[in-house]
C-alpha cells in the first residue's frame, strides 16, 4: 500500500484547533523560540548511576539535553507549595528555604537567571491549584557565586516537581521486572515457536486419534465444521510473527551515532480519578524516573473534579470541550493544547494501573534517540504488576493478549511499520508533533486505534519499543465483558476497511465456537470421518491459539520469577483454561452485539 508523503519533523506543529489559551499567556515564547529552553545539570540518582549517557551526540547541541521549560511554565503541576531541591556532592536533598524559588542555574552557566512571573502560571489553563507567591524578581546571582556543591534545582513552572521531593535512597522500587531477560529471550524464541507449533500440530494431527480419512476431500459433515477454518486469517498471521525473528537492539544502537534532540519525555498516567489506590501505586512506581534523565517529567492527567495530592497532577476542566472526544481523549486534548508540544517533546501515555521499570525507560530513550525514522513506537504489555493470577480464569484470559504483542503487533512494529492492526492506549509513545498534527480530537471509544490510523494516512510510521509496560487484569467477570465490549464495538465504528475487516473476523469467532459445539454433539450422533487437509487445518489454528496462550503465562511468569517447577506445573491448566477464556471472548462479543455500550466504560482493576 503505497504512503502518503511523510510531514518533516522540523514543520511547525499547527496551533489548537478548539482551545486557546488566553491572553495572558499570549506573551509566552512560541514553542519554536530558542529563548524557552533552559540546560538543567546533568543529576544522577542517590544511589549510583544508571546508566552512563553522553548527550555531546545530540543532534540538538554539543551539550547537556536541552529541557523545555515552556510547557511546564504555561501549565505547571497543581502544586500546594513546597521546598526547593539541593544537589549536594552530586546527590539530592530538600532545601530549608521554603520561599526560594530561583531559575535553575547550571554550574558551567555565566549567565544570570531569569524566572517566570507566577501570573503567567497555567490557571487560565485549567491546571488546579497553582503558586500563590509573590511576583518573583529577576535573580541577580550567576553561577559563580553559587556554591559549586549546592546548585537549587526546582521545577520550571515555579514549583517543585513532587517527584524529586524526596531522595528516594530508602524508597523500595516497585517498578521492577526481568525486562533484559525477557527482551534477550524473545530474540531467539522465534526457532522455539517453529519447532513447537510445527511439531505440535504434526503429533496432534497425527498421532491424536481424532477420526480422520485419508480418502475423502469433503463429506456433508464439513458444513457444519466448517466454522473451523474462520479463524485462519488470524492464525496466519500470528504464526507469521512468531517466526520471524524478534529483532532487539542489542546490536543495532551504538552510542557514537548521532542522536535525535530531545527536550522532554513526559511519562503520562491517564487516569478518570476514581480509582486512587492505582492512582498513588503508579505514582510511587514512577516518580523516581525524574532522576534517570533530565528531559523525563513524570506526570498524572485527570478530569475535574479527581484531583490528587503530592504529586504532578493536571486536572481537565469541566468547562474545555472539543468538537469530537469525550473522556479519555478529551482529557489528551486538553493535556495537549494546554502543554503545547513540539517535534522536540515525546509523551508515554499509560494507563493509571500501568507501570514501567527503568530499563524499559532507557529503553524508550534509546528509540527516541536512534530510531530516526519513526514518529511513534509500542512495546510489549504484560499483566502480571498487581494481583497476578489472583483469579485464574482472567489472568489467563489476558495471556491471549501478550501472545498477540509477540505475534500480531510484534509483525507490525518490526516490519510493517504501519498499524494495519491498529494500537493500544497504553505503553504508546508518540511525538509531539504527531499529536499536534493528529490530536486527540477523534470521537471513538478506541481512541488510541483511531489515532494510529489517522497517524498513518499522514505519513507518520511507527516501531516497536523493546522494552514492557506491566499492568493488570480485570478483577470480576464484569469488568471483563465491559473492556473486551468496548474494544470490539469502537473498532466495529471506525471508519475505513482494515478495522471492519479485523472486526468481522472477531465476529466469526462466535460461529467458529458454536461450529465446535455442534462438531462435539453431532460426532457422537453421526459417527463419520472428517477428511484429513480438514482437520489438520484445524489442529494448526488448535495448536497456535493454545500456545499463545502458554506463551503469554511463559513470558510473565519468568518476568515474575516465579519457581520453574511451577511454571511447568501451570501449563497444563493454562491449555484448559485457555479454552475457558476463548468462551468468555465470544461472550463479550455476542454481549457487545445484544447490547452495545452507549459510553466509555471505566472497569474497575
Amino acid at each position: 500500500m503505497a504512503l502518503p508523503h511523510q510531514p518533516p519533523l522540523s514543520s511547525t506543529p499547527p496551533q489548537p484547533h478548539h482551545f486557546q489559551p488566553p491572553a495572558s499567556t499570549q506573551t509566552q515564547p512560541q514553542p519554536n523560540d530558542p529563548s524557552r529552553f533552559t540546560p538543567l545539570p546533568q543529576m544522577r540518582p542517590s544511589s549510583g548511576d544508571y546508566w552512563d549517557q553522553d548527550d555531546t551526540a545530540s543532534e540538538s547541541s554539543g551539550h547537556s539535553t536541552v529541557v523545555d521549560t515552556g510547557p511546564e511554565a504555561r501549565a505547571g503541576p497543581a502544586y500546594r507549595g513546597g521546598v526547593p531541591l539541593t544537589v549536594l556532592n552530586g546527590e539530592m536533598r530538600m532545601g530549608q528555604h521554603h520561599h526560594m524559588r530561583d531559575s535553575t542555574i547550571g554550574p558551567d552557566s555565566g549567565a544570570e537567571s531569569e524566572d517566570f512571573n507566577d501570573s503567567t502560571s497555567g490557571t487560565a489553563a485549567g491546571t488546579p491549584s497553582p503558586p500563590t507567591t509573590p511576583a518573583r524578581r529577576k535573580s541577580a546571582k550567576s553561577a559563580k557565586e553559587l556554591d559549586a556543591t549546592h546548585i537549587h534545582v526546582v521545577d520550571p513552572s515555579g514549583g517543585l516537581s513532587y517527584a524529586l521531593v524526596d531522595d528516594g535512597a530508602n524508597t523500595p522500587k516497585t517498578n521492577t521486572g526481568k525486562t533484559k531477560l525477557i527482551m534477550a529471550l524473545l530474540a531467539e524464541m522465534w526457532i522455539i515457536h517453529i519447532i513447537v507449533i510445527v511439531g505440535g500440530t504434526f503429533l496432534w494431527s497425527f498421532f491424536v486419534p481424532q477420526f480422520y480419512v485419508d480418502d475423502q476431500i469433503w463429506n456433508y459433515t464439513c458444513w457444519w465444521k466448517i466454522g473451523w477454518l474462520f479463524p485462519l486469517p488470524y492464525t496466519f498471521i500470528c504464526f507469521i510473527g512468531l517466526v520471524l525473528p524478534f529483532r532487539t537492539p542489542k546490536f543495532i544502537y551504538d552510542s557514537a551515532r548521532p542522536k535525535r534532540r530531545v527536550d522532554n519525555l513526559y511519562i503520562l498516567t491517564v487516569t478518570k480519578g476514581d480509582n486512587r489506590e492505582a492512582v498513588y501505586r503508579a505514582w510511587n512506581a514512577h516518580k523516581h524516573l525524574e532522576r534517570l534523565h533530565p528531559c523525563i517529567r513524570v506526570h498524572v492527567l485527570t478530569d475535574e473534579p479527581y484531583f490528587f495530592e503530592n504529586l504532578n497532577c493536571y486536572t481537565c476542566p469541566k468547562a474545555f470541550t472539543t468538537a469530537h472526544s469525550k473522556y479519555k481523549a478529551r482529557a489528551l486534548e486538553w493535556y495537549r493544547t494546554t502543554m503545547r508540544f513540539t517535534e522536540h517533546d515525546w509523551i508515554l501515555h499509560l494507563d493509571e494501573e500501568s507501570v514501567i521499570d527503568d530499563e524499559s525507560v532507557k529503553r524508550c530513550l534509546e528509540f527516541i534517540w536512534y530510531e530516526k525514522d519513526y514518529h511513534w513506537g509500542q512495546g510489549v504489555i504484560l499483566y502480571n504488576q498487581y494481583r497476578y493470577f489472583h483469579n485464574w480464569f482472567f489472568t489467563v484470559a489476558d495471556a491471549i493478549r501478550v501472545g498477540d504483542d509477540l505475534a500480531r503487533f510484534h509483525l507490525q512494529y518490526t516490519y510493517f511499520h504501519v498499524p494495519i492492526f491498529g494500537a493500544h492506549g497504553s505503553f504508546l509513545l508518540t511525538n509531539g508533533l504527531v499529536e499536534n498534527s493528529v490530536t486527540w480530537d477523534l470521537g471513538s471509544l478506541t481512541e488510541d486505534y483511531q489515532f494510529a490510523t489517522h497517524a498513518w494516512h499522514m505519513g507518520y510510521m511507527c516501531g516497536k519499543v523493546p522494552g514492557l509496560v506491566r499492568e493488570q487484569s480485570p478483577m470480576d467477570l464484569m469488568g471483563f465483558l465491559k473492556q473486551r465490549r468496548r474494544w470490539y464495538v469502537g473498532i466495529r465504528r471506525l471508519p475505513g476497511f482494515l478495522p471492519k475487516l479485523w472486526n468481522g473476523f472477531w465476529t466469526l469467532g462466535i460461529f467458529t465456537l458454536y461450529c465446535t459445539i455442534a462438531s462435539t454433539i453431532l460426532g457422537v450422533v453421526i459417527p463419520v470421518g472428517t477428511p484429513r487437509w480438514f482437520g489438520f487445518l484445524k489442529d494448526v489454528q488448535f495448536v497456535t491459539f493454545i500456545y499463545l496462550y502458554v506463551l503469554g503465562i511463559l513470558i510473565q511468569d519468568i518476568d515474575k520469577g516465579i519457581n520453574p517447577l511451577l511454571i511447568v506445573l501451570r501449563i497444563p491448566v493454562v491449555v484448559v483454561l485457555s479454552v475457558v477464556s476463548t468462551v468468555l471472548e465470544c461472550m463479550a462479543v455476542m454481549y457487545g452485539l445484544i447490547f452495545p455500550p452507549k459510553d466509555f466504560d471505566v472497569i474497575k482493576k
